[in-house]
């Protein structure tokens, strides 16, 4: 049970943790000072929301997000959402390859080699089926957050000074907000893989232990962001504000585990986009895969920075809806 729990945790913050998080401009979108109780009401929403979800998906064996959908917010609206969650996943993944491209500049490899690069990877993944997608983020994952753990912490130690504050709550709606955003991450990724779990003890695990880990991180995270308020404009990622005076081998690691963030988060994006276009087409998953790269591949010319900026936002509003509908399912189910 523990280890089934474990591989669904690793898939859930494979698909969270990804270009927008991990450089730090989905932190500095919606928290910043006065964040510390936002993240901690982010941190039980999302745990509760994502058990939700996962128990949803294992009572229905599901193999896309469509039933789930239908379930929390009924036929008619899942129409709605269905739609939303292709633009959001479609959208985000263009976000995540155009980090990608960005973070591979460090090492002196052009935008568009480094997009094309991470677009060939992902193909050369989803040849190989699910079990490989889950066996990556199984080695990737644990790298990753310990990573940014130890370069956050290093970052505190470094400088002396955690700046906690328990007086300064007035930012808790954001707490909400970024909790509505990810929970569509949440709908995809796990609905795509409801026939795959095989008891509710793993559903706790999973939930529980992805939103304990996430919120730790996200908290660390912008207390450091908040010190370095000042120097943020200079960076377009705010990871390599946090790593400057880092010694090369640490910024080369820290610009490595980055390209792990975007590439799982990419995966795990791809594999909740096609599993729901594989519901209408019967191709291999792989065509369908570089079917959807190659439409997605033109619109990272926009910029990561600004896609963030405009994207991220709006769907934080949007899918406060479902997000509310999500957590009223346990209470409405037993009134039917």
């Amino acid at each position: 049970m523990w280890r089934a729990g474990m591989k669904w945790l690793l898939l859930i913050l494979g698909s969270l943790i990804g270009a927008g998080y991990a450089s730090g401009q989905e932190i500095r979108q919606f928290f910043g000072a006065g964040s510390g109780l936002a993240i901690l009401l982010f941190t039980i929403i999302f745990s509760l929301s994502t058990y939700i979800v996962m128990k949803i998906s294992f009572e229905e064996k599901t193999e896309h997000f469509l039933p789930v959908l239908e379930k929390l917010v009924g036929p008619r609206l899942a129409k709605v959402y269905d739609l939303l969650i292709i633009l959001y996943l479609f959208t985000t993944t263009i976000v995540m390859i155009a980090g990608g491209g960005v973070t591979l500049q460090i090492f002196e490899i052009p935008f568009w080699t480094g997009v094309l690069l991470l677009s060939l990877c992902t193909v050369l993944l989803f040849f190989r089926g699910l079990n490989s997608i889950l066996s990556v983020n199984s080695c990737l994952i644990p790298i990753l957050v310990i990573g940014l753990l130890y370069a956050l912490i290093s970052f505190q130690q470094t400088h002396q000074s955690w700046p906690l504050n328990g007086g300064q709550l007035d930012n808790w709606p954001a707490g909400i907000t970024f909790a509505s955003l990810n929970i569509l991450s949440v709908v995809a990724v796990l609905s795509a893989v409801g026939k795959e779990l095989k008891g509710i003890g793993e559903v706790r695990i999973a939930s529980v232990l992805s939103g304990l880990v996430f919120g730790i991180i996200s908290f660390i995270y912008n207390e450091t962001l908040v010190e370095l308020a000042d120097k943020l404009s200079q960076y377009e990622i705010p990871l390599f504000a946090v790593l400057e005076g880092a010694s090369f081998p640490i910024f080369i690691l820290m610009s490595a585990l980055l390209c792990t963030a975007i590439y799982t988060t990419t995966i795990s994006n791809i594999l909740g986009l096609s599993s729901r276009f594989l519901t209408l087409v019967k191709w291999p998953r792989w065509i369908t895969v570089i079917l959807l790269l190659s439409i997605m591949l033109p619109f990272t010319s926009f910029g990561f920075s600004n896609l963030i900026a405009f994207l991220y936002p709006i769907y934080g509003l949007l899918n406060l809806y479902l997000l509310v509908n999500i957590l009223l399912y346990p209470i409405l189910i037993k009134w039917k």
